[in-house]
Formats: C-alpha cells, sequence, structure tokens
C-alpha cells in the first residue's frame, strides 16, 4: 500500500477510489477482503482518509500518511555524498524501565536513520542528524533523558575497527549482491525482447516496477549510508542503485500508463 500511494497515487492528486485500488493489488495476487482490511487498518493507524461519493470510497493520505512517504523517499532517493569530516554524531540515553515502549521506539528509529550501537545506549553516525534526533526524542516525549554530541575519534583503533562494531556491513552487502543477481538478469531479459521487436504489456510493467520498487526501497533502512571513506571497497551500493534506476526508468512510461487507465475506470 506504502509503495503504491508513494510512488503512484501521491503523483496522481493523492486519492484513489477502493475499486481501482482492489483492481491494482489484485495483480499480486491479494484477495479483495485482504485488501479492504488493509485500507481499513491504514485508516485506523491516521495514514489514510476516507470521502464518500454515493456508494463509492475514495482513499487519500493524511498528514502523518504524506511524512512517513516524504521521509522514506529522502532515506531511499537522497543518499548523503558529501566527503566525511571525521565528525561523529553520538546519541546517549538514559531512559527508565517505565518508558520502556518509548526506548525501544528510539531504538528503531535510530538504526532506520543509520545510527549503529556503540553500546547499548550509545549509538553513533557519522552525519549530522541531531535535529532529526531532536524531533524523535520531542515526539516521544523522552527529550530529557537523551543527550547528543559530536566528536572526533581520538583512540585506540581506527575508524573501520568502529564501524565493523556498530554495523554489520557483511549482511547489507548479501542483500545488495540479492537485488542485482536478481534484477540485472531481468533488466537483460527485459532490453532482449524490446530489442527483438516485441511490446510488454502495460500491466506486466506495472508489476513488475511495483515489484522492483518494494524491494529496493527496503535496501536503504538496513544501509546505514556510511561515507566512501568508512566502506569496503567491493561495496554494491552504487550498482545497485544504478541497476534500480535504469530498469526503473525503462518500465515508467507503460507501468504509468495502466496506472493512469485503472484510476480513471472507477
Amino acid at each position: 500500500m506504502l509503495t503504491l500511494y508513494g510512488d503512484y497515487v501521491r503523483h496522481k492528486g493523492g486519492e484513489i477510489g477502493i475499486g481501482s485500488l482492489i483492481t491494482l493489488l489484485s495483480n499480486f495476487n491479494l484477495s479483495q477482503q485482504s485488501i479492504r482490511s488493509a485500507v481499513s487498518r491504514m485508516c485506523r493507524a491516521g495514514l489514510l482518509k476516507v470521502r464518500h461519493n454515493g456508494a463509492k470510497s475514495y482513499y487519500s493520505l493524511t498528514r502523518d500518511g504524506f511524512e512517513l512517504l516524504d521521509k522514506g523517499a529522502q532515506r531511499i532517493f537522497e543518499r548523503d555524498k558529501s566527503k566525511w569530516d571525521g565528525v561523529w554524531s553520538i546519541v546517549v540515553y538514559f531512559i527508565p524501565e517505565e518508558k520502556r515502549q518509548a526506548r525501544d521506539q528510539l531504538r528503531q528509529e535510530l538504526s532506520w536513520m543509520g545510527y549503529g550501537p556503540l553500546s547499548e545506549a550509545t549509538w553513533i553516525s557519522p552525519h549530522d542528524l541531531n535535529r532529526e534526533v531532536l524531533n524523535i526524542a520531542e515526539k516521544l516525549k523522552i527529550k530529557k533523558h537523551v543527550q547528543v554530541f559530536q566528536a572526533r575519534h581520538q583512540g585506540f583503533g581506527d575508524a573501520q575497527s568502529i564501524v565493523s562494531r556498530c554495523w554489520d556491513l557483511d549482511r547489507v552487502h548479501k542483500r545488495y549482491a540479492s537485488f542485482i543477481a536478481k534484477y540485472r538478469p531481468k533488466l537483460e531479459n527485459h532490453l532482449m525482447f524490446l530489442q527483438a521487436g516485441n511490446s510488454v504489456e502495460p500491466s506486466q510493467c506495472f508489476v513488475e516496477r511495483f515489484n522492483l520498487i518494494d524491494e529496493y526501497r527496503r535496501l536503504p533502512f538496513f544501509d546505514p549510508d556510511l561515507p566512501e571513506e568508512l566502506l569496503p571497497r567491493n561495496w554494491l551500493r552504487s550498482q545497485a542503485d544504478h541497476l534500480f534506476h535504469e530498469y526503473h526508468d525503462l518500465l515508467t512510461d507503460k507501468a504509468n500508463e495502466y496506472f493512469n487507465t485503472v484510476l480513471e475506470e472507477y
């Protein structure tokens, strides 16, 4: 649902009828009931709102829904490519047990932002994300229990040893390798099919592009987006990014054609 709204609906007025949702998502072997249940859950979560027009229902993103997609899009498509200045952003928290749920949420948010745990209550990042941390602490009402610092490492050991302690880059590397191994043959076969003078159905392009986006958008949330200076030499992120954008652009026109047709039918 988030992929559909993030890559299609929000760029087409931000609203879509339940009939169109059912048609589009049935391409992925989802039942009408499961789609309606997902919509209801997102409404209860405050991510979608409904508008009725006679017997028809139309669903659009709420402000929280837009903010969630904006944050995700920023993490996925707006990578920090600046040169690292050697300064670490450090988050230290002392959250009492009665606020355990907020503590767990903070850890999850820090992980999504790319922070790594230097110890249980000390997380670090090579990027200046202090404002984002402040916003999260205020939202969770734990601001007085959280401290933020910026510092340079003075010893002992090197930056790579810190990275290996805080992040499992081997796991991230394997995810990129798996993505490339799956989608590079798909791109090559698609290009060969077109070069042979064949045509691909718009609905097929929609399904393939949708799956591509849905799988790719998960990768940045496993990747801490470390500066090049802190990464191993064989890091596959740039290869995966290039592959994604090439295949995504190839599928876009026909995928949009199919989406627009379904959108207008309801």
